[in-house]
């Protein structure tokens, strides 16, 4: 009895943090800063920031296929290579072999994982924007779903909060669509894309064309610093990890952040597998996990516990924690967990080639592009879908690579290729995903994967709305870039990508003000297990057409100041 008080005793904290991606580090910073004792549990391998990222400064020459993807890497990463981008071997590595993890589709479902200390933060896209006050409202607006439980007014002043400390690059554009941040200064539009932005805003009214903004250091300030990070270096290699810190993610920014504190335990290869709840307290206890390499199950014990493994991740857990108060899963009494899964809708848009500015070039190869921001359903107009999109794009010029479907041979051609190439130019849109009850995951009955949890089964799809939404996204690029005296526009709608092509998956446990309708109150916390608090992707109730991660940044750094103050209150124990 005495060795397990004491086994127990040393696996006990403030506070369990289950998840080390963007939510998850973000969680275990702002709890260790404010005094807790917290154990942090990553499903995957850890990877240390530098030493571990080992392509980040490869030439091409250097990879065994050049950077391509191989038939081999074909079949194990299926999901990802179904993408169309996150399979090649400059950062394969970051991803999830889908052979070795697998899952089941009762309606097809691109699920792109990153099981490692640091998760997705190593590889993400980095757009950072906020929402505005349409959003939080829309859903009642339209009568659909539910509605969120706070507004634009509740989260601000920690986008704030969370944009100074992540440093996010953008110009204050004073736009109510796409509110203004704590920025720092902006990376500049090329000779093309400003054209294009002149040209738009001048012949269509409502449009707006800004440069991207995203989480890398362009200025960087001392508290950044202090932590070892430096400026981007514009080598756009940035998904086999910056070994300068230049963008944000957990190996840069929270790890160091809350490592400085002493007060946080990081434990790698520890699967996840239940919430455990206690119905004689009515509350959330610990959790249980399997150690991935050597299968051996192990509790940890906390006051709260923030789950962060990732919207699919999260509500499997959540799905696979059973009691007696919670049959269906924790927080399940409104058989919503799972459910209203979302996404943002791509792969739809326009491209052409711009015959001018032929002394023109730019410097570095910048790490992202220009946004055209929302203005369809906004203001006067009015259209037969809901809600919106936007798009993100950039124009370059073609390189020496373009001579591989080009005729000719000998030194003049080799002269002609060595010179910078034609101009072109793509539009690719983003659109909002409305939640839908019927777009849903959930756990097999009988089929497990090798640790003998059960297989994850998706079952959703884009509904008409997005069909229809997407005609304009195609449609509108192309009149855009033809407005603007581009040549060879093609416009596409590619109606054979799946949800989870945007690697945004949101839903699977949304917020909301009524236990009977929602897994989580409007503070992030389950209803009926108010000690356990979700703020990746699985909170969202609605999805926007904005990336999502600068919000679940605001909304964890918000639900962490809530648990905290709880706690000193008693609430929670």
């Amino acid at each position: 009895m005495n060795l397990n008080i004491k086994a127990k005793q040393q696996a006990t904290y403030d506070a369990i943090v289950v998840g080390s991606g963007i939510s998850g580090g973000w969680a275990a910073k702002e709890l260790t800063e404010k005094g807790l004792k917290v154990v942090m549990l990553e499903r995957g391998r850890d990877i240390k920031h530098v030493v571990d990222y080992k392509t980040a400064t490869l030439n091409p020459w250097e990879f065994e296929h050049r950077g391509r993807v191989s038939t081999l890497a074909r079949e194990e990463y299926w999901a990802n290579y179904r993408t169309g981008y996150t399979a090649n071997e400059e950062h394969r590595h970051h991803f999830e072999n889908d052979k070795e993890h697998p899952y089941l589709e009762d309606r097809p479902f691109d699920w792109i994982r990153g099981y490692h200390v640091g998760g997705r933060s190593l590889m993400w896209g980095r757009q950072s924007y906020r929402w505005n006050e349409a959003d939080f409202e829309a859903n009642a607006k339209d009568g659909i779903s539910i509605d969120w439980p706070i507004r634009y007014q509740d989260i601000a002043p920690w986008y704030d909060y969370a944009e100074r400390f992540a440093g996010i690059s953008g110009s204050r554009d004073g736009l109510d669509v796409l509110p203004d941040g704590q920025f720092q200064p902006p990376m500049q539009m090329n000779c093309v894309e400003t054209h294009l932005k002149g040209t738009v805003e001048g012949k269509f009214p409502g449009r707006h064309i800004i440069i991207g903004r995203t989480a890398h250091l362009t200025a960087p300030q001392e508290h950044q610093t202090a932590l070892g990070r430096a400026a981007c270096q514009f080598r756009n290699m940035c998904m086999r990890g910056c070994p300068y810190g230049g963008y944000f993610s957990t190996q840069a920014a929270t790890l160091p952040a809350a490592q400085k504190t002493g007060n946080l335990t990081l434990i790698p290869d520890a699967i996840v597998t239940e919430v455990i709840y206690d119905d004689k307290a009515g509350k959330a206890t610990g959790v249980r996990v399997i150690d991935q390499n050597t299968n051996e199950t192990r509790e940890y014990f906390a006051k709260i516990i923030f789950l962060n493994a990732s919207a699919i991740a999260s509500a499997s857990i959540m799905l696979n924690s059973k009691s007696d108060r919670f049959p269906n899963g924790l927080g399940n009494e409104s058989d919503q967990l799972g459910r209203n899964i979302m996404d943002h809708h791509l792969g739809v848009g326009a491209g052409g080639e711009f015959d001018g500015f032929k002394d023109k070039y730019y410097f570095g190869r910048r790490a992202n592009g220009i946004y055209v921001t929302r203005y369809r359903n906004w203001g006067n107009d009015k259209r037969d879908y809901l809600r919106g999109f936007g798009y993100q794009g950039s124009a370059s010029r073609e390189g020496w690579g373009r001579g591989g479907s080009m005729e000719g041979f000998g030194a003049a051609f080799k002269e002609e290729i060595l010179k910078p190439g034609t101009w072109r130019m793509n539009l690719g849109g983003f659109g909002e995903v409305l939640p839908q009850e019927s777009n849903r995951m959930y756990l097999h009955g009988s089929q497990k994967d090798k640790w003998g949890l059960p297989l994850v089964v998706f079952d959703a799809a884009y509904g008409e709305n997005e069909r229809k939404m997407r005609v304009d996204m195609m449609n509108d690029a192309a009149e855009m870039l033809e407005a603007a005296g581009f040549k060879n526009v093609n416009s596409y709608n590619d109606t054979t990508k799946n949800l989870g092509i945007g690697i945004h998956e949101m839903g699977t446990a949304r917020m909301g003000r009524d236990p009977k309708t929602s897994v989580l109150n409007g503070n992030n916390q389950v209803w009926g297990a108010e000690n356990v608090y979700v703020t990746d992707g699985a909170f969202m109730t609605s999805a926007s057409c904005v990336n999502p991660s600068l919000t679940y940044m605001a909304m964890t750094a918000r639900a962490a100041d809530h648990a905290v103050k709880e706690l000193k209150k008693q609430n929670l124990t």
